[in-house]
């Protein structure tokens, strides 16, 4: 393990996590953490982050000023963390315990005074989609008792509906902070947005995850195929083939509807289209040129995806769960149905395919809304914080460790 010396000045915190920004699974949560720590003052704050290691991944590295530690696996990680922590107990000021089902238990091993406690959103029912018996029972409720146990730390959230969750299981309204959601690149100007494809066109992105709903997707596009034959849907994301054949070949079979992967120039006639992985770039490209986003998840923190989109100017078709309605501002900035109502979302897909008036009106609320948001406000929300417990701990006398700085 490496060995830590001591410097002046600067605030330690010691971010405890089941997945980095590098991880093979690593998604939106992961994201918003490593941009939140890259543009927080670096000068003021020294971030380690400890998760655990994957194939391929080096033990110890820097990325943009964050010390990145893996060790062991999803399970193992947590005594090497403890190990960690009890190494250097004397020069670490803050333990954040980021909860993504996997979690720390840090009640059990970190002072009251260190802990803070960052999770996105609850898992709930989630667990059954995303596990089988016995097990997604068993998560369901073991999992309010073990959110249970950090419900007296500092605690940070993305959402004002995992906000809510929290309150109804105890923890206290004055300690539960809200970090507002961001987006890592600037909002593209009006007069930037692309041109809509000249056929209704939505768009999926994100993981092939059950709970997500792309199959909800796929259901409420066959229906209005019906009404407007030559709509066409993009699926963007890290082709999932054994869900594809499960999940929505079925579908599209029982519609009738054609699929397949774009050619050399980025273009298909098929009905629905699989991009698979695309960067960044060309993410916001496709957004752009589509006349929605579909997200129908069952829940989320946040749904970064529809920040995304809002912000290169196209408004999103979202479930009303949690964090979806949060990040349309409650169907002010977007298009809203039951979650699981495949009526309801062909209606709302038909809705945003007729266009007019009532489309760039909800397009321009979207657009408005989306420039609250970017990772710049994140981090200085999050610094803002960190100073005040910081300052409220040297009053007290609990504070004054120096920063830490690890070597190999």
């Amino acid at each position: 393990m490496n060995t830590i010396h001591e410097q002046d000045g600067k605030t330690v915190v010691l971010l405890l996590s089941w997945r980095d920004i590098r991880s093979p699974k690593s998604g939106g949560a992961e994201i918003f953490t490593h941009e939140m720590l890259k543009r927080s003052q670096q000068g003021r704050f020294q971030f380690i982050h400890f998760s655990p290691q994957f194939e391929g991944m080096p033990e110890h590295e820097v990325i943009d000023g964050i010390t990145y530690i893996r060790k062991g696996n999803i399970y193992s990680v947590i005594y090497y963390a403890m190990r960690y922590y009890r190494r250097h107990r004397g020069k670490i000021d803050y333990v954040i315990n980021q909860a993504n089902t996997h979690q720390f238990f840090t009640r059990f091993w970190v002072e009251a005074s260190k802990r803070i406690f960052f999770i996105h959103q609850l898992t709930r029912e989630i667990w059954f989609e995303n596990a089988k018996f016995p097990l997604n029972v068993i998560g369901f409720h073991m999992e309010p008792l073990m959110l249970k146990l950090a419900r007296k730390d500092r605690t940070l959230t993305v959402s004002p509906s995992t906000r809510y969750d929290l309150l109804k299981l105890g923890f206290h309204p004055d300690r539960v902070h809200l970090l507002p959601e961001g987006i890592e690149f600037d909002h593209w100007p009006r007069e930037q947005f692309l041109t809509k494809e000249p056929n209704p066109t939505f768009m999926y992105a994100g993981r092939f995850v059950k709970y997500k709903g792309i199959d909800l997707v796929v259901e409420a596009f066959g229906q209005l195929k019906e009404k407007f034959p030559q709509a066409m849907l993009w699926i963007a994301g890290k082709t999932d083939k054994t869900y594809v054949a499960e999940q929505l070949l079925p579908i599209m079979k029982r519609y009738g509807l054609t699929y397949g992967e774009p050619d050399e120039q980025g273009r298909s006639q098929a009905d629905i289209t699989f991009y698979g992985f695309v960067s960044a770039e060309h993410k916001l490209e496709l957004m752009s040129r589509a006349h929605a986003l579909v997200f129908p998840s069952l829940r989320e923190g946040w749904g970064l995806t529809i920040t995304e989109a809002a912000a290169v100017g196209t408004p999103s078709i979202v479930s009303n769960s949690p964090g979806l309605v949060d990040a349309t501002d409650f169907g002010k900035s977007g298009y809203l149905c039951f979650h699981g109502d495949i009526r309801g979302l062909s209606e709302q897909m038909e809705r945003a395919a007729k266009g007019g008036e009532d489309y760039m009106a909800i397009r321009e609320r979207a657009y408005q809304y989306a420039l609250r948001f970017h990772f710049d406000h994140t981090a200085a929300a999050f610094e803002q914080l960190m100073e005040d417990w910081v300052e409220e701990a040297e009053q007290s006398g609990q504070s004054g460790h120096s920063l830490l700085h690890v070597q190999q």
